[in-house]
């Protein structure tokens, strides 16, 4: 083996050992050989999950449980309130529909035994 030849070997092996050190640092031993990005992305997300939460104000599954257990009358009953909102509206626009509807007629009328009158006159 020329000095050359052991010069390469060496700059590979330390260029392997560098790469190797920067995807495992800070890492808990959980990164995959086979996917080291992949891994090295989920161990970040699981070192930073609360941190994440706080900051995004999320909601984790045991609170929204929770709140569904403590909550879940109040929003029934908000529900069949907004059932019955939306029912009256449906009966308030159908009646105001047809209020127009004789409004215009009245209107109608009106125009038209106007009209006659001053014919008549």
């Amino acid at each position: 083996m020329t000095a050359a030849e052991a010069l390469l070997l060496l700059i590979i092996v330390v260029i392997l050992f560098f790469v190797l050190y920067f995807l495992l640092k800070d890492t808990a031993g959980r990164v995959e050989v086979t996917r080291p990005i992949e891994s090295r992305i989920d161990e970040y997300l699981d070192q930073r999950f609360e941190d994440l939460v706080r900051e995004w104000s999320l909601v984790t599954r045991p609170k929204l449980g929770r709140f569904k257990r403590e909550k879940s009358s109040v929003l029934d009953q908000d529900e069949i309130r907004v059932a019955e909102m939306k029912s009256f509206e449906t009966e308030m626009k159908k009646t105001l529909n047809n209020l127009e509807e004789r409004l215009d007629a009245l209107e109608t009328e009106l125009a038209k035994a106007g009209k006659g009158r001053k014919r008549k006159t």
